[in-house]
């Protein structure tokens, strides 16, 4: 039973951890820290901060969801490298989980995001 309850909370992330991934996702092989905040900006509309996405790249990559690589610096970045990152299976198992939460949890409510019209 212990081990049910460990997986189960393994597989669960939290709304901003699903924006990261997705936006790893979209991005594939360009990846990188800067890039994946762009995207959540400019797709989701949703503002953040370089040390948010940091500390939630970090997180996801101890949970075994994505997996990065550095690569060198070049004279354009001041000699800085690099670090891009990569959705592992895991990762997409757990996004899929989450798809398939959001939509069981929509569907058991009547009318659920369906358009209402405004109450006069």
């Amino acid at each position: 039973m212990q081990n049910t309850v460990k997986k189960d909370k393994q597989m669960y992330v939290g709304e901003f951890e699903e924006l990261v991934l997705l936006a790893i996702m979209r991005l594939r092989e360009e990846a990188y820290g800067y890039q994946i905040l762009k995207t959540i900006e400019d797709i989701a509309g949703r503002s953040t901060s370089i040390g948010a996405i940091y500390t939630t790249l970090e997180r996801l990559e101890e949970k075994g969801y994505i997996t990065s690589r550095q690569e060198p610096g070049t004279p354009e970045r001041g000699g800085r490298p690099k670090r891009y990152f990569k959705l592992e299976g895991l990762g997409q198992e757990v996004l899929l989980e989450a798809e398939k939460t959001r939509r069981a949890l929509v569907k058991s409510i009547p009318g659920a995001l369906r358009h209402q019209p405004a109450a006069l």
